[in-house]
């Protein structure tokens, strides 16, 4: 007897024990940071794993390989709390000093492969040249926008031997001489972009394709290059991805060299280059295996034109926004470009439904269509589009003004594997909305200015549609509480909604949003009957916000900051204009530590003492648009203070104006339009 409750006490203390004991010391680091990679999307799920324990605060701080800090002072704390990163996002910092790229460099050594200061300044040659002696194992590095980068620090970044990934658009100050230093100490690199460095010429073209021959992608973006250099360019044998936009030295003869090389050629930008015509074009050749060619804002599009393309039967995509089409052009491009899976017609004028027709009824295989303001464009076109192109999973048409409420019908009927569909500003109604409903797969849907569609429309689409992720009813003044509740219940994925000017919509509306927790962006400014009620229940359940715009949401006050002060730790852009926020209001946003840019615009309750309290407590601002009576009102030492912090101030002088009706509002867009 004393034997048998011996052994009940022992197992019921062992399973107290079991109860007791923390079952993840039982698994491997490897497999408990497979279950931190589904937690990678939202920061706040892995802060909250790491404060746990410390056994799990240790295990993140492994895992942890991408960091993105908020603040460069923080720097050396973080650094050495997560010693495994080998990616460092510094987009969010706009004052990175060569400090700190020391810091950085030191910290993580061999580990970091990749680092991004595209909007990061006050850094040169020093910092760049420690993180290439430093870390050996560099591949990929971001500095475009560091507009006052020279040679010095091209030459220091040459030390980086292992770099495959190089961008340096606008770095206006880098000469054919820093390019060179690049070319022959970067002997990996397969992509490099020099949009907009104006200093880089033919020279160091020439020595970046001798060089570099490794090569995939080269964008050369505005440069004043010349056809010196192409031979080189052309030679190379694995370039994928050649970017020529609005080189304007660039000709036909120019481009003669295609012929004798680059098969290797998928990718050929030469929109806005005015000076080639159907004759250059000549020049690609059957031999190669481009797949995509984009000609935007550049010659039109004749019949000779569409010939000179009949050598290439692997294109895939072409792009001719901006240019005149002719129906001659139209219809040969549907004779020659028989693989063709996307085409791009945007604000084309010439467009008809002839030439439209013509082209698509051979391309039964389209997946993307964009015909955005082809204005001449009516029934038959949506008609032929609907019936060739059955396949379709993104499609543009805004402002297709001529086209009827009856054609949007058809689309639902007979497109649906639509992935995106974007009718701004057209005549669709609610038939044409229940009928776009049965695209299932639809997550990106936007109805602008579409002034004929109601509550019961937009809830098909809640009902039907559940993988919606963006939905945008700007203006849409028929929409009211009813239609985004049903959206908000059928469509729990939803990352951004614009409601704009939407008058109708109440607290109710943003009530029914907050549960959508993967809710990133809203737009919801214009919106009178809205309340800090609604945007409180926003701030507490969609903490993933980072972009909200509630300008002249007059009803919006200071109760409705507190919350999203205390919740929306994700948010970096606000627009407060117009509303009844007060220095209060304002300076709450203080504690919100990614907040960027703020737009402050016409409140009467804020004075000058309380935005230069708020200004400095904000400390990661890089964007400020203020009224310009603050300008004389604010001391110059508070502006040079926050300048040096990395704050860009936009100075605004504008008086309140009325809101017109939305149908006189369309009516004025429309007499402004060519």
């Amino acid at each position: 007897m004393a034997t048998t409750k011996l052994k009940r006490s022992s197992s019921l203390q062992s399973m107290k024990s079991q109860k007791a004991a923390n079952f993840f010391h039982f698994l491997s680091d490897e497999l408990i940071f497979i279950i931190l990679d589904f937690l990678t999307p939202n920061p706040i799920d892995r802060k909250s794993f790491s404060l746990v324990c410390k056994s799990f605060y240790s295990l993140e701080s492994k895992h942890r390989r991408t960091l993105t800090p908020l603040r460069s002072e923080h720097l050396p704390t973080i650094l050495t709390r997560y010693p495994s990163v080998t990616r460092v996002d510094l987009t969010l910092c706009p004052r990175i000093t060569d400090a700190s790229l020391i810091t950085i460099s030191n910290a993580c050594k061999s580990n970091l492969q990749s680092i991004d200061l595209s909007r990061s300044k006050y850094f040169s040659g020093a910092g760049l040249q420690s993180l290439a002696v430093n870390c050996k194992n560099m591949v990929e590095i971001d500095l475009s926008n560091a507009t006052e980068l020279r040679d010095s620090a091209a030459a220091a970044l040459a030390e980086a031997k292992n770099l495959e990934r190089l961008w340096l658009g606008r770095c206006k100050m880098i000469t054919d001489m820093g390019v060179g230093c690049i070319a022959v100490g970067c002997r990996k690199l397969e992509l490099i972009s020099l949009k907009w460095c104006l200093g880089v010429g033919d020279l160091g073209i020439e020595l970046l394709a001798l060089k570099c021959k490794d090569l995939q992608s080269l964008d050369l973006s505005y440069l004043p290059i010349t056809e010196k250099c192409l031979p080189s360019i052309f030679k190379l044998p694995h370039l994928e991805d050649l970017v020529l936009e609005g080189c304007f030295g660039i000709d036909d003869d120019s481009l003669a060299a295609l012929k004798h090389g680059c098969k290797s050629l998928k990718k050929l930008d030469i929109s806005s280059c005015q000076n080639i015509s159907h004759n250059g074009l000549a020049s690609l050749t059957s031999g190669g295996v481009l797949e995509q060619l984009v000609l935007s804002h550049g010659s039109p599009v004749t019949l000779a034109l569409a010939d000179s393309l009949k050598k290439l039967p692997m294109l895939q995509s072409i792009k001719l926004d901006g240019c005149s089409i002719t129906y001659a052009g139209l219809q040969a491009i549907g004779n020659w470009c028989v693989s063709l899976r996307e085409l791009s017609l945007s604000k084309c004028p010439g467009v008809t439904d002839e030439g439209l027709s013509s082209l698509l009824t051979k391309h039964k295989d389209l997946r993307k269509l964009d015909i955005t303001c082809c204005r001449k464009i009516t029934y038959a076109s949506i008609d032929h589009i609907t019936v060739s192109c059955t396949a379709l999973t993104s499609l543009r048409m805004e402002s297709c003004t001529l086209v009827p409420k009856e054609a949007f019908v058809l689309i639902g009927q007979r497109c649906l594997f639509l992935e995106e569909i974007d009718i701004t500003d057209n005549e669709v109604d609610d038939e044409g909305l229940k009928s776009i409903s049965r695209c299932s797969e639809l997550s990106s849907l936007k109805l602008g200015i579409c002034l004929n569609i109601t509550d019961e429309g937009v809830a098909q689409v809640g009902m039907c549609c559940s993988k919606l992720v963006e939905l945008d009813l700007y203006r849409c003044t028929g929409i009211s509480d009813s239609g985004i509740s049903a959206i908000a219940r059928g469509c729990p994925g939803l990352e951004m909604i614009n409601i704009a000017y939407c008058k109708d919509i109440t607290d109710s509306s943003l009530i029914s949003l907050s549960k959508c927790s993967s809710l990133n962006t809203v737009e919801s400014r214009g919106c009178p009957l809205i309340t800090s009620l609604g945007l409180a229940a926003i701030a507490v359940g969609c903490k993933q916000l980072v972009k909200l715009d509630i300008k002249k949401c007059i009803n919006i006050d200071d109760a409705g900051m507190i919350p999203l002060a205390h919740f929306s730790q994700n948010l970096r852009q606000i627009n407060l204009s117009y509303t009844s926020v007060t220095d209060v209001g304002l300076l709450s946003l203080a504690s919100i530590s990614c907040l960027q840019s703020l737009t402050i615009l016409h409140l009467k309750g804020l004075t000058a003492s309380g935005l230069a309290a708020a200004l400095l407590a904000c400390g990661g601002l890089t964007k400020v648009k203020l009224q310009a009576t603050f300008k004389s009102l604010l001391p110059q030492a508070l502006f040079e203070h926050l300048e040096a912090r990395g704050c860009l101030f936009l100075w605004r002088d504008k008086f309140f104006r009325a809101e017109l009706d939305p149908q006189c509002w369309k009516l004025q867009l429309e007499d402004n339009l060519p």
